[in-house]
């Protein structure tokens, strides 16, 4: 093993430095260390990327990695979930919550709402140097929630994070209760999690979905995940004639669900017309400040008597779910591999994110060599 980590520090709106550090020798017994094979890039890191708007520089980024555990702290026996880890096994990391707010200690099935609440590739940096994926060498901190994944392949473990965030969001439509096989649905914005959500409402069994964004090739790939009805909002004039013709394949009434992927506001607006009256929508597509929306809320809420859920991020009991959804959605043929349409070398991370904030592929994914 090297005796040095090389990581790529943001130092400012796109600006990489390589850094190394000392790979630490031991760790504390409840702490690991974890050799990064690959992390997927989020939306997140691309508008870190450009401005800095969370203040975190320099900071190594990378939350949706994964990695091979080269030291282990002796009490650290089982993951999350329960599954005994041992050196060499392969890793996921959801978040690290504080144990003291309010929704710790009040609602600890939804510590995704901790105040405080920690995750690597989002944390400034400290002594420790080494707390982001977009480096060589990861060290994984007491209290941190985390999940033996050795069963799964290296692209689906890189599919692990996002995939949460869908699997997530549709468990928060599930309390709704309009979701069921008969449920038309429409997603609006087919990214990375737009498509995911696809998949998870296809493993679910639910067959009529539409899909409106502004690519098409992302719409042709939506229909390989099983969307019945694609809509590109570019080809409207207005939107009222887009929003006729997509009401024309629910019956002329709207979607019975709507889920809101983008984080343009002004999709935002629209998504509430697509909703038939006694239907229901989900946010999921503001993980960061997009700017306010303007909605008749006489006619968007009260009148449709419309059912809303937010969405924000995954909780650590969204992960095996996630787990099973990604071997299912394997199993009954969707394309998750179609996903990561580029994979680049740490050393080319600038090039990573350019990529990512073009909008020219799907998800990118930065893999260590």
């Amino acid at each position: 093993m090297s005796k040095k980590a090389k990581l790529a520090f943001l130092t400012a709106p796109k600006t990489f430095e390589f850094r190394e550090f000392d790979i630490p020798e031991t760790v504390g017994d409840d702490e690991m260390l974890v050799k990064v094979e690959a992390c997927g890039v989020c939306g997140t890191d691309g508008h870190e990327y450009l401005r800095d708007p969370f203040g975190l520089c320099p900071v190594v980024l990378g939350h949706e990695g994964t990695g091979e555990i080269v030291k282990i702290g002796k009490n650290v026996k089982f993951d999350t979930a329960g599954l005994p880890v041992k050196l060499g096994d392969k890793i996921v990391t959801c978040i690290i919550p504080c144990g003291e707010c309010d929704a710790c200690k009040n609602t600890p099935a939804r510590t995704n709402l901790c105040e405080h609440c920690g995750i690597y590739g989002l944390m400034p940096d400290d002594d420790v140097h080494l707390n982001g994926y977009f480096g060589q060498y990861l060290v994984i901190r007491k209290n941190s929630t985390f999940f033996n994944v050795s069963d799964l392949s290296l692209d689906m473990r890189i599919l692990v994070e996002p995939a949460t965030v869908a699997v997530h969001c549709v468990e928060r439509a599930k309390t709704t209760g309009l979701l069921n096989f008969a449920t038309k649905v429409l997603v609006q914005g087919c990214g990375p999690i737009g498509l995911l959500v696809i998949s998870v409402l296809r493993t679910m069994g639910i067959e009529n979905i539409t899909v409106v964004d502004g690519n098409d090739s992302r719409l042709e790939l939506a229909k390989e995940f099983g969307a019945t009805h694609t809509f590109n909002f570019m080809k409207y004039p207005k939107f009222d004639e887009l929003l006729a013709d997509v009401k024309k394949v629910h019956n002329g009434l709207g979607a019975d669900f709507v889920f809101q992927c983008t984080g343009s506001a002004k999709a935002a607006a629209n998504a509430w017309k697509y909703v038939k009256r006694g239907g229901g929508m989900c946010e999921v597509g503001f993980f960061m400040d997009g700017g306010e929306c303007a909605i008749n809320h006489h006619y968007d809420i009260c009148n449709k008597e419309i059912s809303l859920v937010g969405s924000w991020v995954y909780t650590p009991q969204d992960y095996p779910i996630t787990f099973n959804f990604l071997k299912r959605a394997v199993g009954i043929g969707l394309p998750m591999g179609k996903l990561i349409s580029h994979k680049f070398p740490l050393e080319k991370i600038n090039e990573a994110l350019e990529t990512n904030v073009s909008m020219k592929g799907i998800k990118i994914a930065v893999v260590m060599e």
